[in-house]
């Protein structure tokens, strides 16, 4: 039993801690945009799309 008359407090404060830290996250707007996430991984800007006709050279273009 005396076990438990340090449990009870550490769990406490590591619920207090816990509380305090999402509220610290809510505030910092860690969760205004949760769909944009998961979608920037999937749909990546960076890439070019493929060329989808055959490519000339520059110098057949200019005359």
């Amino acid at each position: 039993m005396n076990v438990l008359s340090f449990l009870i407090p550490i769990t406490l404060i590591m619920g207090v801690v816990g509380l305090m830290a999402f509220f610290w996250s809510l505030r910092s707007g860690q969760y205004d945009d949760l769909s944009g996430d998961a979608e920037r991984i999937l749909f990546d800007g960076d890439d070019k799309p493929l060329p989808t006709t055959p490519r000339t050279d520059h110098k057949e273009q200019r005359s």
